[in-house]
């Protein structure tokens, strides 16, 4: 069974810089596409980046894709999510899963943008 493990998040004001990781456990990532997802407070949760096996990135938006960088380790089973120019409507918990959402969610880890 694969455990997801998100690390990363805290409090940082309006353009500031945050990098959060995701360890995956129990089995190889390196052949799924990852991503990473968000659920602000009262809303649904919504996909925000992806990352294919070699490496290319999918962004959700236009402003993610000029902001947010995904990575991914494939000897360390971890990815990342290099966010810079934070906005307060960035605030949210943060996740990661594959593309499709295969796994169990893990409990994510919260950011929070203040204004």
């Amino acid at each position: 069974q694969v455990q997801l493990v998100e690390s990363g998040g805290g409090l940082v004001q309006t353009g500031g810089s945050l990098r959060l990781s995701c360890a995956a456990s129990g089995r190889t990532f390196s052949s799924y596409t990852m991503a990473w997802f968000r659920q602000a407070s009262g809303k649904e949760r919504e996909f925000v980046a992806a990352i294919t096996w070699s490496g290319d990135g999918i962004y959700a938006t236009n402003s993610m894709k000029g902001r947010f960088t995904i990575s991914r380790d494939n000897a360390k089973n971890t990815l990342y999510l290099q966010m810079n120019s934070l906005k307060p409507e960035d605030t949210a918990v943060y996740y990661c899963n594959t593309y499709s959402s295969t796994w169990a969610w893990g409990q994510g880890t919260q950011v929070t943008v203040s204004s």
